[in-house]
């Protein structure tokens, strides 16, 4: 028994060292200089911190490095192209302002340390064998390094299913603007201020955009690349065309609001037929079993009782 306990505290031992050199040698090439670094400085200017200079100094001397090394951790076994995919899922998810790409990396290389950490320990806490600790090992790491992808995933799911249920209702406000008299930036700033949620948002980040000097055109495709949402890639394609073609972008809007009006219906009426089918499963499941027992029960029981 003691010689086994010694193996596994052993192959504890060299698990750790394991991570620590790992961490070592990644850190030795993380560090940003130059353009990089002014780079990362002006994503933080969107989301500036609001601590003491003390606090920051504190931060800057030993919570910056150890997320830089975690950092490359992750971007270390993150597939090639993965990186570009997590910019557009932050897109997707709205780019919450405490959360850039370096961001999610820290969180899978903390979460690959951490779940493999828990996943060693759960092993050896059951006897595993070698091979299951290493098994047990490499497949909680995977977790923990894939689970902040998934939660990035779930988020922009769910922020586009948001902006697809509010964009008719904001489709018919901007077009209300525009026919008032309002010019095109004016009915977005009056979307952007009226409604709350996500198209809010959208809106108000294309009319930014336009105010810093980029064009309608650029501002229109851009906002067509943030969103799965169909319905919304269709209005910024009809408006671009609009716009470059010198239609009235009035007509062009009053046709897209009576397309989304009848795309509501059409969406409501392909859930509602969708309904028969969902409720057949709980309706087999759970309440024929139930219905059988109370009107065969009885019967079944005087036949068992008359064969006796």
């Amino acid at each position: 028994m003691s010689s086994m306990v010694f193996a596994f505290v052993g192959l504890g031992a060299i698990f750790l060292a394991i991570c620590v050199g790992a961490i070592t040698l990644i850190s030795a090439g993380v560090g940003r200089t130059g353009v990089a670094k002014a780079l990362a400085s002006i994503d933080q200017v969107y989301a500036p911190g609001s601590s003491s200079p003390a606090e920051e100094s504190i931060r800057d001397r030993a919570v910056a490095p150890a997320a830089q090394r975690l950092a490359g951790l992750g971007r270390t076994f993150t597939p090639k192209g993965v990186t570009a995919k997590i910019q557009r899922w932050l897109d997707y998810a709205g780019n919450p302002p405490a959360w850039p790409p370096e961001r999610v990396m820290e969180m899978q290389g903390i979460g690959l340390l951490v779940f493999a950490v828990v996943g060693f320990l759960l092993a050896l806490g059951g006897g595993r064998s070698l091979f299951g600790l290493i098994l047990w090992t490499i497949v909680a790491g995977a977790a923990g390094f894939w689970l902040p992808i998934v939660l990035l995933y779930n988020a922009g799911l769910r922020r586009q299913m948001e902006i697809r249920l509010q964009l008719p209702d904001a489709m018919d406000l901007l077009t209300l603007s525009v026919e008032a008299g309002l010019g095109f930036e004016a009915a977005i700033a009056q979307v952007a201020s009226t409604m709350p949620g996500a198209v809010a948002r959208e809106f108000a980040r294309m009319l930014h955009e336009m105010q810093m000097g980029q064009r309608r055109a650029d501002a229109l495709r851009a906002l067509s690349e943030r969103t799965t949402v169909i319905e919304l890639r269709s209005i910024a394609t009809s408006l671009l065309q609009a716009t470059e073609l010198g239609i009235p972008i009035a007509d062009v809007l009053r046709e897209q609001s009576r397309e989304m009006r009848v795309k509501r219906r059409q969406n409501a009426e392909a859930a509602a037929a969708k309904v028969p089918v969902k409720v057949v499963f709980p309706l087999v499941f759970c309440l024929l079993p139930a219905l059988f027992v109370v009107v065969i029960g009885p019967g079944a029981i005087r036949i068992m009782e008359s064969f006796r």
